[in-house]
């Protein structure tokens, strides 16, 4: 699954589409050049693994994905399941916990859209903003059974670094083990509290937004990873940047995929944190979860 004799970006999406939803073209990420360069780039820095969160209706395209994988050697993961509350598609509401799991379990063990990639993990499942709606609730419910059948690990959404404790409790409640958990968008807020009580819990935490400083400073992300590091944390620690849209890509003035590795591990560096850790949350973190 993970190539673990390099990097892994643990949370990213290569072909997106938000764009009906949001009503803006730049929420359709689908520039196959521009991004097959980007990718070629990060295999220079030593990035050998992108685990593609995107699920299904958020414009998934195996296709792209393996055109991508030909053409640049990078190792891609891709993902079953469904986003969040207000991205779901209508019939979604009419099916149960079961059904839902059947076509995770489908995509997992037959492969996505009738191709030869399955997917190999349940993720990103989210919830909204400072609630947990019902249905989001039975798309965890659902990912909890079929994670409890297949293996796979599950990777989830927070809406603005928000119900992560809620989600841990809900999947606990289904008999997921935590540590075949991930909690992704950790890192948008002051929360180092949270994030040490969803580590407590067994779970890996992601700090996946890395780059997006309008949500929140990256110098404040490197605030917390110092205190997760003083305290032994960092083992359960994962890096990624979240790019979603065109402007996010180098050549249309974004700041990249590379960004992480160019900028923000230098970052890491100059506050203390070494080598050994920067390899831990790069390498063996996501070696260990995903496989």
């Amino acid at each position: 699954m993970i190539d673990d004799s390099g990097y892994t970006y643990v949370h990213e999406h290569l072909h997106i589409d938000l764009s009906p939803q949001k009503g803006d073209v730049d929420c359709r990420l689908d520039q196959y050049d521009l991004i097959k360069e980007e990718l070629l780039q990060l295999k220079l820095r030593g990035v050998f693994n992108i685990v593609e969160v995107t699920n299904r209706f958020m414009g998934r395209n195996h296709h792209f994905i393996e055109d991508l994988m030909a053409d640049t050697g990078m190792n891609i993961l891709l993902s079953t399941g469904y986003y969040i509350d207000g991205f779901f598609p209508p019939e979604l509401h009419a099916l149960s916990a079961q059904e839902i799991c059947r076509e995770m379990v489908g995509e997992i063990e037959n492969g996505i859209d009738g191709s030869d990639l399955k997917a190999s993990l349940i993720g990103e499942i989210g919830s909204s903003e400072n609630t947990f709606t019902d249905i989001e609730k039975k798309v965890f419910e659902a990912a909890a059974y079929a994670h409890l059948e297949t293996g796979r690990p599950i990777s989830t959404h927070q809406s603005m670094s928000s119900m992560g404790r809620q989600q841990v409790m809900w999947l606990k409640q289904h008999g997921v083990n935590m540590n075949n958990v991930t909690i992704g968008h950790c890192d948008l807020k002051d929360n180092v509290d949270d994030i040490i009580w969803l580590i407590d819990q067994g779970c890996y935490v992601q700090f996946d937004t890395i780059g997006k400083n309008g949500y929140y400073p990256d110098t404040k992300r490197v605030d917390m990873l110092e205190v997760l590091s003083e305290r032994g944390y960092l083992e359960r620690v994962m890096l990624s940047m979240d790019i979603t849209r065109r402007s996010h890509l180098k050549a249309n003035g974004g700041l990249g995929f590379c960004y992480l590795m160019d900028v923000f591990i230098p970052m890491l560096r100059e506050r203390g944190i070494s080598q050994q850790e920067i390899d831990t949350m790069l390498k063996h973190n996501p070696s260990q979860l995903f496989g």
